[in-house]
C-alpha cells in the first residue's frame, strides 16, 4: 500500500480535532486522517492490520504490564522473582507492509548484575537452541529463521505466513509471547534447572507449531 501526496481542504476546527486525537493515539495527522477515511470506505490500512494484531496479543496479558507506543510497537515488561525483582521488557515490532516478516521480538533485562546478565543470556541461548532445532527439522530456510542473543539482548523475527488472518496472527503472537515470559519466570524462579527448562519449553514449543505457523 504505497502512499502518496494529495492536497485537501479542511476547516481550522477540524485540524485542531484532528491533531488532538492524533496526540492522544501517539499518531500524526496524516495517518489518522487516512484512518478515518479507510474506515468509513471500508478500507483495509496497515495501521488497521497492526492495531488488529495488537488487539489480540493485548488479551494474552495483564492490561497493567502492556502498552502500545506508537501503531508499530508494543511493550510487555514483567518483573523476575530474582534478587531485586529485575524488569525483562518484551518490545514486539510489527512492520507496516511486511514480506517475509511479519516482525520481530527484542528482548532486554534492565540490569548491571554481570551473573544475571549471563544467566538471561543462557536461558535465552537454550530456547533458541530448541526452537533451531525445531524448525530445521520442519525443513524450514534457516535464513527465514532468525534468532539473535547477545550480551545486549536478545530479537526474535516471525515469519509472515501471508494466508493467515490478522487475527490468528495476533493469536499466535500472544500465545507464543506468553510461553516465552513463562519460561524466562519458571528458570529464575529456580536458576539451577535449565535442564528442567528445556525439557518444558521444547514440548510446550512443539505444542505451539503444532497449531501455527510463525
Amino acid at each position: 500500500m504505497n502512499k502518496n501526496v494529495y492536497s485537501i481542504v479542511l476547516t481550522d476546527n477540524v485540524i485542531r480535532a484532528v491533531d488532538e486525537e492524533a496526540y492522544r493515539l501517539g499518531t500524526n495527522r496524516s495517518n489518522l486522517i487516512n484512518q478515518i477515511l479507510a474506515e468509513r470506505l471500508s478500507c483495509i490500512t496497515p495501521e488497521m492490520r497492526m492495531r488488529t494484531i495488537f488487539d489480540v496479543v493485548s488479551g494474552f496479558f495483564d492490561s497493567s504490564c502492556i502498552w502500545r507506543q506508537s501503531e508499530a510497537v508494543m511493550k510487555l515488561r514483567t518483573s523476575l522473582e530474582y534478587k531485586y525483582r529485575p524488569t525483562v521488557s518484551y518490545r514486539l515490532e510489527l512492520e507496516r507492509i511486511p514480506g517475509d516478516y511479519l516482525g520481530r521480538l527484542k528482548i532486554n533485562i534492565r540490569t548491571q548484575n554481570a551473573e544475571l546478565r549471563n544467566y538471561f543470556k543462557m536461558v535465552f541461548a537454550a530456547l533458541a537452541g530448541i526452537e533451531t532445532s525445531a524448525e530445521l527439522s520442519r525443513g524450514i530456510d534457516e535464513n527465514l529463521f532468525i534468532w539473535s542473543v547477545s550480551d545486549l539482548g536478545c530479537v526474535r523475527n516471525f515469519r509472515n505466513a501471508k494466508s493467515v488472518s490478522d487475527d490468528i496472527k495476533g493469536e499466535a503472537l500472544g500465545n507464543y509471547i506468553a510461553i516465552l515470559t513463562k519460561a524466562v519466570k519458571l528458570y529464575f524462579s529456580d536458576t539451577d534447572s535449565i535442564e528442567v527448562l528445556r525439557i518444558w519449553y521444547k514440548n510446550e514449543y512443539e505444542r505451539f507449531r503444532e497449531k501455527y505457523e510463525v
